[in-house]
């Protein structure tokens, strides 16, 4: 009997220790909560026109996932895959494509691109793997002193610019909609003062344009930006619609959250596809 107690806990603590060492990643859930693998959330997204996936800038499994999936979206749809981001504004895409093409060296590339901080960590390998694979790969952005002009003196000093400066951001006028939830919460945020949302319907804008611009009917075009960009539908994605309506497309966010085994309702239809992460994951800065 003795033998059999000794053995009863060796289990129990066995199992226990097992347990407390199940530490997963991430969860990935749809829009209304409910648990989905990844391998059927890849199957829907190759069938789409256009996937907007919104990251959090730090979050080392977002970026790690991005890659992960330009991998298989690539593995099922080829050179009908298109690549973009909001990481590089428009008037760098002469110099993307130039290093794309082999007429300059990375060392070169790197230093004339305004990179962000993070991008030999995060976005580094997603230009390398469309870049040796042949694949496109679009500046979106708007190069940010316009941006910055526009929040200073808001959207009308747009029109004061050059034609030829005006080339690297969506066409004039640029369509605002304070109504929706992304723009309001950054005008409550300034205080009432539209100009502060109004550059962000530039960037927004801007993005939808040139996603837009680059694609061709029956590609794919892969696109990376901060998520609030495209939650709930709105952003780039508001701008999409407009534009073009019929088009197929989906988003991803990514959230974190303490405890990733159930999705927090306030994430609930934040976007098609929601990636939990567990806060306490590392970051990359």
């Amino acid at each position: 009997m003795k033998t059999f107690w000794s053995l009863l806990l060796l289990l129990s603590l066995t199992v226990g220790q097992t347990m407390a060492q199940e530490k997963e990643a991430y969860q990935l859930y749809d829009s209304k909560g409910k648990k989905l693998k990844y391998k059927k959330m890849l199957k829907q997204l190759s069938k789409q026109d256009m996937v907007f996936f919104g990251e959090l800038h730090n979050n080392t499994i977002s970026h790690w996932l991005q890659l992960e999936l330009s991998r298989d979206l690539y593995a099922q749809r080829g050179e009908e895959l298109v690549m973009g981001a909001e990481m590089f504004e428009a008037d760098n895409q002469v110099i993307m494509n130039e290093y794309f093409f082999g007429y300059i060296s990375s060392s070169n590339f790197e230093k004339e691109m305004r990179l962000w901080p993070n991008y030999r960590t995060d976005y580094k390998p997603l230009v390398e793997f469309a870049r040796e694979n042949g694949l496109r790969f679009a500046c979106t952005n708007v190069p940010r002193r316009y941006a910055s002009m526009v929040s200073r003196q808001g959207l009308d000093q747009l029109d004061n610019l050059p034609e030829y400066s005006k080339v690297f951001f969506a066409p004039l006028p640029i369509a605002t909609n304070m109504e929706l939830g992304c723009y309001q919460k950054m005008l409550d945020m300034a205080g009432g003062d539209e100009s502060f949302p109004h550059a962000q319907m530039l960037k927004d804008a801007t993005m939808a344009h040139f996603t837009l611009s680059n694609w061709n009917e029956g590609e794919l075009f892969l696109h990376f930006n901060g998520s609030f960009h495209s939650d709930f539908h709105e952003g780039i994605v508001y701008y999409i619609k407009e534009e073009k309506p019929e088009i197929k497309l989906a988003v991803i966010t990514t959230v974190e959250q303490e405890d990733i085994s159930k999705l927090d309702r306030e994430h609930y239809k934040k976007a098609d596809y929601i990636l939990v992460v567990p806060s306490r994951m590392t970051k990359t800065y």
